[in-house]
């Protein structure tokens, strides 16, 4: 039996894209599919092409910048399938695409809140009540590979993966020990609409440094007709989260890239610290106490 029958999926960003790609194959698995998006049309649309696979969906619209939203939906999907959610798919996203020096606060605030927040949003829902079920399950979250490098023309949302990466990289320090397993999807391009996510912006019409001009959006929505299907994403995604695995990066052409950069970044730590001798050992003998500490208080907080 798939290790996905039965369980209930919630999917943010599920009408469409990665997040409709992931209910397709999470449902052929044998998850009960909870469809979260922000457009309420789509989500219905969505439902009705998965019932019509076999898959048994539900769907509710959400903003997953909307913490009290989320907890209300949280509810609901738990009400409806009389489970709780074991498998958790932060996936919802947006982009915007501005030179760095020309973004404004209202553009970093929509970037980093979906992005960023909407992530921060769906763990601190629902890990809880993953971990209270003591049923186990997996979480699995969508970063970039543009997490792992800035970009000229993608600062926050850039900054935003980064901060997912090492969120799920934080979380998976500490779930396992309640059965839960933690993966962090990292693409580089998805055959998706995120080249006209600007549309679903809640603020527009406020100062923005974001390029939504027809030759930007032609070009963006050009380079994404040629991404990763999302069924074929999912299935590297399904894979990675069978095996364990944290990281989730299907792309062979990327790896050319991610060794010049973190060689890069292991290039600029010295073999040596001669400035300052016995620093080092100090600093990690410190580091190690604190780690023992904090190991033996088993991760509990001081409330």
């Amino acid at each position: 039996m798939s290790r996905f029958a039965g369980r209930v999926a919630f999917i943010t960003g599920a009408a469409s894209g990665a997040g409709f790609g992931q209910a397709l194959v999470f449902g052929r698995a044998g998850a009960r599919i909870a469809v979260a998006d922000v457009r309420e049309t789509a989500v219905d649309d969505a439902v009705t092409r998965l019932r019509a696979e076999g898959i048994e969906a539900w769907g509710a619209p959400l903003d997953v910048t909307d913490r009290a939203a989320y907890a209300a939906t949280a509810d609901a999907v738990e009400s409806h399938f009389g489970d709780p959610v074991t498998l958790l798919f932060n996936t919802a996203g947006v982009n915007g695409f501005g030179s760095a020096e020309t973004l404004t606060f209202a553009d970093y605030d929509w970037l980093l809140g979906v992005n960023l927040g909407g992530v921060v949003n769906g763990m601190v829902t629902f890990v809880p009540r993953m971990i209270e079920a003591g049923q186990g399950g997996h979480v699995a979250s969508v970063a970039s590979v543009g997490g792992f490098e800035g970009g000229l023309m993608t600062a926050p949302y850039s900054a935003a993966k980064a901060g997912v990466i090492s969120l799920m990289e934080s979380y998976a320090q500490v779930l396992p020990r309640h059965g839960i397993g933690v993966t962090v999807l990292c693409p580089a391009n998805i055959r998706s609409n995120i080249a006209t996510s600007h549309e679903l912006r809640p603020d527009a019409g406020v100062d923005t440094g974001i390029r939504t001009d027809q030759r930007i959006v032609s070009a963006l929505t050009e380079v994404y007709r040629h991404g990763m299907d999302p069924e074929a994403l999912a299935l590297h995604l399904k894979r990675a989260m069978e095996a364990g695995e944290l990281y989730a990066i299907p792309y062979p052409e990327v790896r050319e890239d991610l060794e010049r950069k973190f060689g890069s970044v292991l290039d600029a730590v010295p073999v040596v610290d001669d400035l300052t001798p016995g620093g080092a050992a100090a600093r990690t003998e410190a580091l190690q106490q604190f780690r023992r500490a904090a190991a033996e208080g088993g991760g509990s907080s001081s409330k």
